[in-house]
């Protein structure tokens, strides 16, 4: 009997199954493939970082006892009426036309109750989304969808979106299944039809242009609404200080991870950079300009928890933004609906083929059947509960630091695990005092 020891098959790491699989898809149907939320890839994340505690050299602060402050005030360079939040946390633009409008309404009334604000997204502001929203920031995009003057006057901030993280460079998609009479009559579109977003605004080329349209935004809603401006995580320090010289009260910084309804795949895996990395140049770029606090810096793209919150803060964030968590908080991806996920071929954490329109979870659709399963309120609760929770696990963090409130949270706060993560932070690698690019050893 042969007891030779057979060599075990190896895979290539080049061509694992993974890609094998798409270059058969590719091959099998010669379009390429589009599909929902961030980048899969697994990259520098706040996983990384890890805070040093107070001890003796730093002082703690005595749990629930002493008071450690969460408050935010966004928009205090120009605007006449600054928003005012509770907490640092804050929800993205998602737009009606790919997301529910059960699914808005939930967004806004957690918001609420949580006292932060929520976004519109692409495609209009809708009179759920307005009247459950205490604080609504409405988005101004290339597309100009459901833009109007009325709308820019009833929101609470406006933001400028130049770049999205999962695909910075690129415009979005909205295909015909979810087009209905509704979301056509805001849009301006054919119902039935695929929609793709333009990628760049038509009416300016650069940042002298921009200044132009901020101030026009400015005349139409009498310098009272804080303007933001949204940059995708490619160039982080030049975008930051041509969104500061072109007048932004706040700027929008997105990293890959952060999610997006629709566009190739290819685009959301290659295109930017992690959120990590883009933190501290944008940082520099406000604190060479004298501008750090005075122009205020959300952070968006892969937050996940108080963790995630208190390290972006720490980095020099002012409050952050979240998406695709806000909507695993309503209940998207709930393996209560398992076996409807496996009829569609995925499976509950996986599911990523939002613009198809056939959400179970009523989220990512427009199916009336499917979006009854959605309720705002219950759903509404769900999201307020995750943001305290969010909030309570930030304020652990900075109490353990000795901090008062989340904005004293500092790099000096931080170490990393890895090299990577530690030249993208700026902070040293644990049990050195070494920062990659920046010290020697």
């Amino acid at each position: 009997m042969d007891k030779t020891p057979q060599t075990m098959p190896r895979h290539s790491w080049t061509y694992s199954n993974d890609v094998n699989s798409e270059i058969r898809r590719a091959a099998a149907t010669g379009i390429y493939d589009i599909r929902g939320g961030g980048a899969k890839r697994k990259v520098p994340h706040f996983d990384d970082l890890l805070f040093l505690g107070a001890s003796i050299s730093r002082y703690p602060l005595e749990g629930y006892r002493e008071k450690c402050d969460t408050s935010v005030v966004l928009g205090t360079r120009f605007a006449k009426k600054p928003i005012e939040l509770k907490i640092p946390i804050t929800i993205a633009g998602m737009s009606f036309g790919a997301l529910s409008a059960n699914a808005k309404e939930a967004l806004g009334r957690g918001a609420t109750m949580a006292g932060t604000s929520t976004t519109t997204g692409d495609g209009g502001m809708t009179d759920e989304e307005r009247g459950h929203s205490e604080k609504l920031v409405y988005q101004y995009l290339p597309s100009r969808y459901g833009m109007n003057p009325d709308d820019l006057r009833r929101c609470d901030a406006i933001e400028v979106v130049v770049g999205q993280g999962a695909k910075p460079g690129g415009g979005g998609m909205l295909l015909g299944q979810k087009i209905t009479d509704r979301v056509a009559r805001m849009r301006n579109l054919p119902m039935g039809i695929d929609q793709r977003s333009a990628c760049r605004h038509p009416d300016w080329t650069g940042p002298d242009d921009l200044e132009i349209k901020l101030l026009e935004l400015r005349e139409i809603t009498n310098w009272e609404k804080p303007i933001y401006i949204k940059i995708g995580g490619a160039r982080p320090y030049y975008d930051t200080a041509l969104a500061v010289k072109a007048g932004a009260d706040v700027v929008v910084l997105d990293g890959m991870q952060g999610g997006t309804a629709a566009t190739q795949d290819v685009f959301i895996e290659n295109v930017g950079q992690p959120t990590l990395a883009c933190i501290r140049p944008a940082v520099q770029a406000l604190q060479d300009l004298g501008m750090h606090r005075k122009v205020q810096l959300v952070v968006s793209g892969g937050i996940r928890n108080g963790a995630d919150v208190a390290k972006a803060l720490a980095l020099g964030a002012d409050a952050v933004s979240i998406g695709t968590a806000a909507l695993i908080a309503l209940g998207d991806n709930d393996p209560r609906w398992e076996d409807e996920y496996r009829q569609l071929g995925t499976t509950a954490g996986a599911y990523d083929d939002w613009h198809e329109g056939r959400d179970p979870a009523g989220i990512t659709t427009q199916d009336p059947e499917l979006m009854a399963r959605l309720d705002p309120v219950l759903a509404g609760r769900r999201l307020r509960n995750y943001l305290s929770v969010m909030t309570l696990e930030c304020q652990t963090i900075a109490r353990a630091c000795g901090k008062s409130h989340v904005h004293n949270l500092e790099p000096e706060d931080l170490c990393a695990l890895t090299i990577e993560a530690a030249a993208m932070a700026g902070v040293p690698l644990s049990g050195t005092n070494w920062i990659p690019g920046q010290t020697g050893f």
